[in-house]
């Protein structure tokens, strides 16, 4: 059998392995190398993750009060404006301008609704200039008798659509159309003589009703969501927190299991050897420190941060037999998908053990798909007793077969989700 020894070489690629004839013969990484670890990208995630959550919320509550805004206007609108304008009809010095400018109003506010709703921008400037003409034409038109009736429906309505039309702006700009709304009735109100004080103080009380529940809705949605959009942030910075704090733990947890792997791993062997209970010359303790040192070195590769741990751990294995001079042909087809530490111990330990015990070669195939891994080692036989090597971690997730024949050992770990 040919063998492609795990030595680099010419065509080998930077990430370990070189592709030929179909398929991608590995070989270990004689330096530690690999991406950003993931604590140091850590940080900037959580903070990524904390905005996007606060603006969610944040946009979740303003939407709520578009919808409020947007109602409003538009019930208002059509429910006491046009009944109103119908019932004054010829008493209004210009009916068709008011009812034309009615279901102007009524056109744009319709529009601006949806794309408000639709969070699409709204053309702010050129909006609230044609609703201010309205304004001004309204007024004019309404004539004396009906300045201040429900016929002259610019006082009520028109500061709902002027809050449509500036939703997610200063509230200043606000302010400053108010300002200009109120300019324009009370010129009218000069020019149509309503200069008596009784004439003024219900245009003033007129402007006082209409505006400051518009700019109250205004300002209270604004603080509600910048007020949405903190909280939603301190919860995420709060809940990543306590999942760093939880990831930590688990390390560490998994790194004390991993010092009791290690420890159990080898301390058996080096104490018979110190003890003087074990000859260093016997080919059972030779073979038994090899298998002891693969499980080592593929135990401390586990906390390697690497693409694919899985390749990783099982080069590492590979990469100790052949420094002991075995000759390995390490094939692997596909990327193995993400695996707890547990199943990948359950489908490299037989392997390992495996390899400590073979002689003149040996051929290592991985086979992934996203829901399958299948490991397969084979390895000239041998006088020996049977002894596959079963995983010191077997929760039933991996199955295992081992099989011999006189001329080879044939041993496969299998995973499938």
């Amino acid at each position: 059998m040919s063998a492609e020894r795990l030595s680099g070489g010419p065509g080998t690629s930077e990430s370990g392995f070189r592709r030929r004839s179909g398929r991608a013969v590995f070989r270990p990484w004689r330096t530690r190398s690999g991406p950003v670890p993931a604590q140091r990208l850590r940080p900037a995630s959580d903070e990524i993750g904390a905005v996007r959550a606060a603006t969610a919320v944040a946009r979740i509550s303003d939407r709520g009060a578009r919808i409020v805004a947007v109602t409003i206007a538009l019930v208002w609108h059509l429910a006491i404006g046009l009944p109103a304008v119908l019932a004054a009809g010829s008493a209004l010095a210009a009916p068709a301008v008011v009812l034309g400018g009615w279901l102007l109003v009524a056109a744009l506010g319709v529009i601006a609704g949806i794309r408000l709703l639709r969070d699409t921008p709204l053309p702010a400037a050129p909006l609230a200039g044609l609703l201010l003409v309205v304004d001004v034409a309204v007024f004019a038109a309404v004539g004396r008798s009906h300045l201040f009736s429900p016929a002259n429906w610019v006082w009520g309505t028109l500061a709902w659509f002027f809050l449509v039309a500036l939703w997610g702006r200063p509230v200043g700009r606000l302010l400053a159309l108010l300002a200009a709304h109120a300019a324009a009735a009370l010129t009218a109100v000069a020019l149509h003589g309503a200069t008596q004080a009784a004439d003024l103080a219900r245009a003033t009380m007129a402007l006082y009703g209409t505006s400051s529940l518009p700019v109250a809705v205004f300002a209270g949605a604004a603080a509600l969501a910048a007020l949405s959009r903190q909280r939603a942030a301190t919860a995420a910075t709060t809940n990543a927190m306590v999942a760093e704090r939880e990831a930590a733990e688990r390390a560490r947890h998994e790194r004390g299991e991993r010092l009791n792997l290690v420890s159990r791993a080898a301390s058996e062997v080096l104490t018979e050897l110190a003890r003087g209970q074990a000859d260093p010359a016997d080919p059972e303790v030779q073979r038994r420190c090899v298998r002891a040192a693969a499980r080592l070195r593929r135990l401390i590769a586990e906390s390697d941060d690497v693409p694919h741990p899985l390749l990783h751990e099982l080069r590492a294995a590979a990469d100790l037999a052949e420094r002991n001079g075995l000759p390995i042909d390490l094939v692997t087809i596909g990327a193995p998908p993400p695996l707890p530490v547990r199943i990948r111990r359950g489908l490299a330990d037989p392997l390992t053990a495996g390899l400590a015990d073979a002689r003149d070669w040996a051929r290592l195939t991985v086979v992934s798909s996203p829901d399958e891994v299948v490991v397969s080692l084979v390895t000239p036989d041998w006088e020996g007793p049977d002894d596959p090597g079963h995983p010191a971690e077997d929760d039933g997730q991996v199955e295992h077969l081992y099989e011999r024949d006189g001329k080879i050992r044939w041993t496969q770990t299998r995973w499938h989700r």
